[in-house]
């Protein structure tokens, strides 16, 4: 349901994103780009995070492994059911968005902690709540660098507001590392405001919304 959902956003916002970025395509994600997709989920981590998470005794490519698993998956938050790839003309996956219902964290979040003990034999089942009811939680986004400062990300970005929208939800909201001005600037020309200070990954976050 929510596939269908997300096609008829795309196909509302389409000449907008062409608009801006008329060599990129964006519709929603398949399973067979779930390595594609853990590799810019964990640029939008930042890989600093990634190793955090792997622990001393694994890397980065099994922490992307785990993660690609995660994606395929259905129940999981970042699977490739929560997410809009934008696709270059050559069909690579050069930019995504993973979101979800804030209400749904600590569900959809099993699989990461069952995964985690699994495959990297850590315990993330204390973990604190990065999001919360009443807002389409942006969790993860990133674009490849040769395709930054085209109006990727803002897009993907509106693609999501539209979908918050139709869930009914009255706001968005996100993470941003407090070191990174250059993303937190990109949120407020969007509307975007800080909330209140947060923090994840061992680094200290911002909360930001865009109340709808």
């Amino acid at each position: 349901m929510l596939t269908s959902f997300i096609c008829v956003i795309f196909a509302e916002m389409k000449e907008k994103c062409r608009a801006t970025s008329p060599s990129v395509d964006f519709r929603p994600a398949e399973k067979g780009q779930a390595s594609a997709i853990a590799a810019l989920i964990m640029e939008a981590m930042n890989h600093d995070c990634c190793q955090n998470f792997a622990g001393p005794f694994h890397t980065l490519d099994d922490f992307h492994a785990m993660l690609t698993l995660l994606v395929e998956a259905e129940d999981s938050q970042y699977s490739y059911l929560n997410t809009t790839v934008a696709t270059s003309p050559a069909g690579e996956a050069v930019g995504i968005l993973v979101s979800y219902d804030g209400a749904c964290l600590r569900q959809l979040r099993r699989a990461f902690v069952e995964a985690a003990s699994l495959m990297l034999g850590r315990d993330f089942s204390a973990m604190e709540d990065e999001t919360q009811a009443g807002e389409l939680y942006l969790d993860s986004l990133a674009v490849a660098q040769p395709f930054r400062h085209q109006g990727i990300a803002t897009q993907l970005i509106r693609l999501h507001v539209e979908k918050a929208r139709e869930l009914g939800l009255p706001a968005v909201g996100l993470l941003v590392d407090q070191s990174n001005p250059v993303a937190r600037s990109l949120y407020e020309s969007l509307g975007f405001a800080v909330v209140n200070p947060s923090e994840w990954g061992g680094h200290p976050m911002w909360h930001m919304q865009l109340q709808l």
